[in-house]
Protein backbone atom coordinates (compact mmCIF):
# COMPACT_ATOMS: atom_id res chain seq x y z
CA UNK A 1 0.00 0.00 0.00
CA UNK A 2 1.14 3.58 -0.89
CA UNK A 3 2.04 5.62 2.18
CA UNK A 4 1.11 9.32 2.12
CA UNK A 5 1.21 12.45 4.25
CA UNK A 6 -0.60 15.32 4.51
CA UNK A 7 1.89 18.63 5.17
CA UNK A 8 -0.27 22.18 5.64
CA UNK A 9 1.76 25.49 5.84
CA UNK A 10 -0.39 28.20 7.80
CA UNK A 11 0.73 31.53 6.69
CA UNK A 12 -0.75 34.98 7.60
CA UNK A 13 -3.14 34.97 4.19
CA UNK A 14 -3.51 31.81 3.16
CA UNK A 15 -3.05 27.88 4.55
CA UNK A 16 -1.42 25.89 2.07
CA UNK A 17 -2.48 22.02 2.13
CA UNK A 18 -1.35 18.96 0.15
CA UNK A 19 -0.84 15.13 -0.14
CA UNK A 20 2.62 14.24 -0.77
CA UNK A 21 3.77 11.03 -1.41
CA UNK A 22 7.06 9.64 0.27
CA UNK A 23 8.99 10.68 -2.96
CA UNK A 24 7.75 13.98 -2.03
CA UNK A 25 5.74 14.55 -5.00
CA UNK A 26 2.42 16.62 -4.16
CA UNK A 27 -0.82 13.96 -5.70
CA UNK A 28 -3.79 16.73 -4.55
CA UNK A 29 -3.12 20.13 -3.48
CA UNK A 30 -5.35 23.14 -2.42
CA UNK A 31 -5.87 25.30 0.24
CA UNK A 32 -8.14 27.98 2.61
CA UNK A 33 -8.00 31.42 3.57
CA UNK A 34 -6.25 31.78 7.06
CA UNK A 35 -8.57 34.07 8.46
CA UNK A 36 -8.46 37.04 10.08
CA UNK A 37 -11.70 36.63 12.81
CA UNK A 38 -9.32 35.24 15.36
CA UNK A 39 -11.75 31.73 15.52
CA UNK A 40 -9.60 29.01 16.23
CA UNK A 41 -12.17 26.55 16.19
CA UNK A 42 -13.76 27.98 13.32
CA UNK A 43 -11.02 28.02 11.77
CA UNK A 44 -9.96 24.10 12.55
CA UNK A 45 -13.62 23.25 11.32
CA UNK A 46 -12.62 25.06 7.95
CA UNK A 47 -9.58 23.57 7.96
CA UNK A 48 -11.09 20.20 8.53
CA UNK A 49 -13.85 20.02 5.90
CA UNK A 50 -10.76 21.05 3.57
CA UNK A 51 -8.75 18.02 4.34
CA UNK A 52 -11.56 15.61 3.98
CA UNK A 53 -12.26 16.74 0.74
CA UNK A 54 -9.00 16.02 -0.62
CA UNK A 55 -9.11 13.27 1.28
CA UNK A 56 -11.58 11.94 -0.85
CA UNK A 57 -9.87 13.23 -4.22
CA UNK A 58 -6.58 11.28 -3.26
CA UNK A 59 -9.03 8.16 -2.53
CA UNK A 60 -10.10 8.35 -6.15
CA UNK A 61 -6.74 8.66 -7.96
CA UNK A 62 -5.07 6.56 -5.77
CA UNK A 63 -7.55 3.73 -4.18
CA UNK A 64 -4.30 1.56 -2.82
CA UNK A 65 -2.79 4.22 -0.67
CA UNK A 66 -2.95 5.27 2.75
CA UNK A 67 -2.48 8.68 4.69
CA UNK A 68 -0.58 8.13 7.61
CA UNK A 69 -0.65 11.71 9.30
CA UNK A 70 -0.10 15.40 9.38
CA UNK A 71 2.62 17.60 9.11
CA UNK A 72 1.74 22.07 10.07
CA UNK A 73 4.61 24.58 9.65
CA UNK A 74 3.34 27.24 10.93
CA UNK A 75 4.98 30.80 12.80
CA UNK A 76 5.48 30.45 16.62
CA UNK A 77 4.96 26.92 16.47
CA UNK A 78 6.02 24.69 19.24
CA UNK A 79 6.77 20.96 18.39
CA UNK A 80 6.21 19.62 22.13
CA UNK A 81 3.07 21.19 22.84
CA UNK A 82 1.49 21.09 19.59
CA UNK A 83 0.36 24.60 19.70
CA UNK A 84 0.79 27.90 18.17
CA UNK A 85 1.97 30.59 20.65
CA UNK A 86 1.32 34.33 20.34
CA UNK A 87 1.97 34.32 16.94
CA UNK A 88 2.16 38.23 15.83
CA UNK A 89 0.96 36.98 12.02
CA UNK A 90 -2.11 35.03 12.34
CA UNK A 91 -5.20 36.59 13.92
CA UNK A 92 -5.34 34.08 16.92
CA UNK A 93 -4.66 35.19 20.56
CA UNK A 94 -2.62 33.68 23.32
CA UNK A 95 -2.14 29.68 22.81
CA UNK A 96 -3.99 27.87 20.22
CA UNK A 97 -3.87 23.92 20.75
CA UNK A 98 -3.73 23.46 17.22
CA UNK A 99 -2.48 19.79 17.56
CA UNK A 100 -5.12 18.57 20.19
CA UNK A 101 -7.77 19.97 18.17
CA UNK A 102 -6.93 18.14 14.92
CA UNK A 103 -6.10 14.74 16.74
CA UNK A 104 -10.13 15.21 18.13
CA UNK A 105 -11.29 15.04 14.15
CA UNK A 106 -8.54 12.76 12.74
CA UNK A 107 -8.58 9.82 15.44
CA UNK A 108 -6.97 8.18 12.65
CA UNK A 109 -3.98 9.16 11.78
CA UNK A 110 -1.17 8.10 14.05
CA UNK A 111 0.83 11.25 13.31
CA UNK A 112 -0.29 15.29 13.63
CA UNK A 113 2.93 17.12 14.35
CA UNK A 114 3.35 20.84 14.09
CA UNK A 115 6.77 22.86 13.94
CA UNK A 116 7.43 25.95 13.12
CA UNK A 117 8.03 27.03 8.91
CA UNK A 118 12.08 26.84 8.97
CA UNK A 119 11.86 23.77 11.02
CA UNK A 120 9.47 21.86 8.56
CA UNK A 121 11.61 23.25 5.46
CA UNK A 122 14.52 22.30 7.40
CA UNK A 123 13.18 18.47 7.47
CA UNK A 124 11.81 18.68 4.01
CA UNK A 125 15.55 19.46 2.87
CA UNK A 126 16.41 16.09 4.77
CA UNK A 127 14.00 14.36 3.49
CA UNK A 128 13.83 15.08 -0.04
CA UNK A 129 16.20 17.95 -0.94
CA UNK A 130 20.08 18.91 -0.98
CA UNK A 131 20.73 17.32 2.69
CA UNK A 132 19.92 13.58 1.82
CA UNK A 133 22.93 11.82 3.83
CA UNK A 134 23.33 15.08 5.91
CA UNK A 135 23.35 14.60 9.82
CA UNK A 136 24.68 18.64 10.37
CA UNK A 137 23.69 21.14 8.91
CA UNK A 138 21.39 24.67 9.07
CA UNK A 139 18.57 25.81 7.29
CA UNK A 140 18.13 29.30 6.35
CA UNK A 141 15.06 30.85 5.05
CA UNK A 142 14.97 34.58 3.60
CA UNK A 143 12.05 36.28 2.86
CA UNK A 144 9.86 38.48 4.93
CA UNK A 145 11.73 37.57 7.96
CA UNK A 146 14.88 35.58 8.34
CA UNK A 147 13.68 31.94 9.87
CA UNK A 148 16.27 29.11 10.79
CA UNK A 149 16.08 25.24 11.07
CA UNK A 150 18.90 23.61 13.53
CA UNK A 151 19.52 20.15 12.73
CA UNK A 152 22.37 18.22 14.75
CA UNK A 153 23.14 14.64 14.91
CA UNK A 154 19.89 14.09 12.62
CA UNK A 155 17.59 15.43 15.01
CA UNK A 156 16.27 18.99 14.99
CA UNK A 157 16.91 21.28 17.52
CA UNK A 158 13.90 22.21 19.25
CA UNK A 159 15.55 23.75 22.96
CA UNK A 160 14.38 23.05 25.97
CA UNK A 161 11.24 24.87 25.40
CA UNK A 162 10.45 24.50 21.44
CA UNK A 163 11.45 27.49 20.27
CA UNK A 164 15.64 27.11 19.57
CA UNK A 165 16.80 28.13 16.26
CA UNK A 166 15.62 32.05 16.12
CA UNK A 167 18.73 32.73 14.04
CA UNK A 168 17.61 35.74 12.69
CA UNK A 169 17.04 37.50 15.88
CA UNK A 170 20.67 37.00 17.00
CA UNK A 171 22.23 40.73 17.00
CA UNK A 172 24.35 41.90 14.26
CA UNK A 173 24.90 45.49 15.82
CA UNK A 174 23.88 46.22 19.23
CA UNK A 175 22.78 49.88 18.15
CA UNK A 176 21.79 48.79 14.77
CA UNK A 177 17.60 48.45 13.22
CA UNK A 178 14.89 47.92 15.18
CA UNK A 179 13.43 44.71 14.38
CA UNK A 180 9.62 43.95 14.24
CA UNK A 181 10.21 42.16 17.17
CA UNK A 182 11.12 45.00 19.16
CA UNK A 183 14.71 44.38 19.53
CA UNK A 184 17.30 46.51 17.54
CA UNK A 185 20.10 45.04 15.46
CA UNK A 186 18.95 41.83 14.49
CA UNK A 187 20.25 39.84 11.37
CA UNK A 188 16.58 39.50 10.47
CA UNK A 189 16.96 43.62 10.17
CA UNK A 190 19.77 43.41 7.62
CA UNK A 191 19.07 40.08 5.38
CA UNK A 192 15.35 39.70 5.08
CA UNK A 193 13.47 41.16 1.99
CA UNK A 194 12.66 44.43 4.01
CA UNK A 195 16.08 44.47 5.34
CA UNK A 196 17.03 44.58 1.76
CA UNK A 197 14.82 47.75 0.94
CA UNK A 198 16.42 49.62 3.97
CA UNK A 199 19.58 48.86 2.74
CA UNK A 200 18.81 50.09 -0.71
CA UNK A 201 16.94 53.60 0.72
CA UNK A 202 20.19 54.27 3.02
CA UNK A 203 22.54 53.42 0.04
CA UNK A 204 20.14 55.84 -2.00
CA UNK A 205 20.40 58.54 0.66
CA UNK A 206 23.97 57.64 1.48
CA UNK A 207 25.19 58.54 -2.24
CA UNK A 208 22.53 61.01 -2.97
CA UNK A 209 21.66 58.91 -6.39
CA UNK A 210 18.78 60.25 -8.58
CA UNK A 211 20.23 58.37 -11.32
CA UNK A 212 19.84 54.50 -9.97
CA UNK A 213 16.46 52.40 -11.24
CA UNK A 214 15.27 52.19 -7.51
CA UNK A 215 15.69 56.15 -6.67
CA UNK A 216 12.19 56.72 -8.04
CA UNK A 217 10.33 53.55 -6.30
CA UNK A 218 8.61 54.58 -2.81
CA UNK A 219 9.62 52.38 -0.39
CA UNK A 220 6.48 50.58 0.02
CA UNK A 221 6.33 49.62 -3.75
CA UNK A 222 10.18 48.10 -3.87
CA UNK A 223 10.75 44.73 -3.69
CA UNK A 224 13.62 42.04 -3.35
CA UNK A 225 12.39 41.68 -7.03
CA UNK A 226 12.96 45.00 -8.19
CA UNK A 227 16.75 45.26 -6.35
CA UNK A 228 17.31 42.09 -8.49
CA UNK A 229 16.15 42.98 -11.74
CA UNK A 230 17.96 46.54 -11.38
CA UNK A 231 21.44 44.51 -10.15
CA UNK A 232 21.46 42.30 -13.37
CA UNK A 233 20.93 45.24 -15.56
CA UNK A 234 23.99 46.61 -13.93
CA UNK A 235 22.63 49.48 -11.27
CA UNK A 236 24.95 50.16 -8.71
CA UNK A 237 22.97 50.98 -5.68
CA UNK A 238 21.04 47.41 -6.21
CA UNK A 239 24.56 45.26 -6.65
CA UNK A 240 25.78 46.69 -3.45
CA UNK A 241 22.76 45.87 -1.57
CA UNK A 242 23.46 42.28 -2.08
CA UNK A 243 27.15 42.94 -1.35
CA UNK A 244 26.00 44.08 2.00
CA UNK A 245 23.26 41.84 2.65
CA UNK A 246 25.83 38.53 1.62
CA UNK A 247 28.16 40.21 4.12
CA UNK A 248 25.78 40.26 6.61
CA UNK A 249 24.72 37.21 6.15
CA UNK A 250 27.84 35.78 6.12
CA UNK A 251 28.68 37.19 9.41
CA UNK A 252 25.75 35.27 10.89
CA UNK A 253 26.83 32.17 8.66
CA UNK A 254 30.66 32.62 10.56
CA UNK A 255 28.62 32.46 13.94
CA UNK A 256 26.59 29.51 13.00
CA UNK A 257 29.37 27.78 12.17
CA UNK A 258 31.35 28.21 15.44
CA UNK A 259 28.14 27.21 17.09
CA UNK A 260 27.34 24.03 15.49
CA UNK A 261 29.93 23.32 12.79
CA UNK A 262 27.73 22.04 10.46
CA UNK A 263 28.45 20.01 7.01
CA UNK A 264 26.61 22.83 5.11
CA UNK A 265 24.32 25.61 5.71
CA UNK A 266 21.22 25.82 3.07
CA UNK A 267 19.29 29.06 1.76
CA UNK A 268 15.94 29.13 0.81
CA UNK A 269 14.08 31.77 -0.19
CA UNK A 270 13.77 34.59 -3.22
CA UNK A 271 16.53 35.90 -2.57
CA UNK A 272 18.22 32.38 -3.55
CA UNK A 273 17.27 32.84 -7.10
CA UNK A 274 19.59 35.85 -7.45
CA UNK A 275 22.85 33.10 -7.44
CA UNK A 276 26.27 34.82 -7.17
CA UNK A 277 25.12 38.13 -6.35
CA UNK A 278 23.85 37.11 -3.00
CA UNK A 279 25.81 33.66 -2.64
CA UNK A 280 29.70 35.06 -3.75
CA UNK A 281 29.38 37.85 -0.94
CA UNK A 282 28.05 35.80 1.72
CA UNK A 283 30.84 33.13 1.19
CA UNK A 284 33.29 35.24 1.13
CA UNK A 285 32.33 37.56 4.50
CA UNK A 286 31.56 34.18 6.16
CA UNK A 287 35.36 32.50 5.17
CA UNK A 288 36.78 35.47 6.32
CA UNK A 289 35.17 36.00 9.84
CA UNK A 290 35.89 32.23 10.21
CA UNK A 291 38.26 30.82 12.88
CA UNK A 292 41.10 29.35 10.48
CA UNK A 293 40.15 25.47 11.81
CA UNK A 294 36.75 25.83 10.15
CA UNK A 295 37.82 27.87 7.01
CA UNK A 296 36.70 25.73 3.95
CA UNK A 297 34.91 23.12 5.42
CA UNK A 298 31.41 24.61 5.05
CA UNK A 299 29.24 24.19 2.06
CA UNK A 300 26.85 27.17 1.62
CA UNK A 301 24.17 25.72 -0.72
CA UNK A 302 20.56 26.68 -2.11
CA UNK A 303 17.81 24.71 -1.57
CA UNK A 304 16.57 21.64 -3.35
CA UNK A 305 13.10 21.93 -2.29
CA UNK A 306 10.45 23.13 -5.46
CA UNK A 307 9.86 26.61 -4.43
CA UNK A 308 6.52 26.63 -4.94
CA UNK A 309 5.81 23.26 -3.15
CA UNK A 310 8.73 23.27 -0.66
CA UNK A 311 6.13 24.51 2.19
CA UNK A 312 4.14 21.83 1.68
CA UNK A 313 6.48 19.25 1.23
CA UNK A 314 8.36 20.27 4.04
CA UNK A 315 5.74 20.38 6.26
CA UNK A 316 4.87 16.30 5.17
CA UNK A 317 8.29 15.68 5.54
CA UNK A 318 8.14 16.05 9.49
CA UNK A 319 5.16 13.30 9.64
CA UNK A 320 7.76 10.68 7.75
CA UNK A 321 10.38 12.36 10.32
CA UNK A 322 8.14 11.09 13.62
CA UNK A 323 7.28 7.57 11.49
CA UNK A 324 11.35 6.66 12.12
CA UNK A 325 11.07 7.09 15.71
CA UNK A 326 9.03 4.39 15.93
Amino acid sequence: MKKLAIGIDIGGTNTAIGIVDEAGNVLVKGGIETPTHGDAVRYVNDLTDALREMERSVALLNPDSEIIGIGIGAPNANYYSGTIEHAANLSFKGVVMLVDMLRKKFTRYAHIVLTNDANAAAVGEMIYGGAKGMKNFVMYTLGTGVGSGVVVNGDLVYGSDGFAGEIGHTTLFPDGRRCGCGGVGHLETYCSASGMKRTAFELLVYYNDNNSALANVPYNKLTAKMIYDAAIKGDKIAIEVFEKTGYYLGIGFADTAHYLSPEAIFLFGGPVAAGDLIFKPTIEAMERHLLPTFRNKIQVLPSKLHAGDAAIVGASAMVWKEAEKI
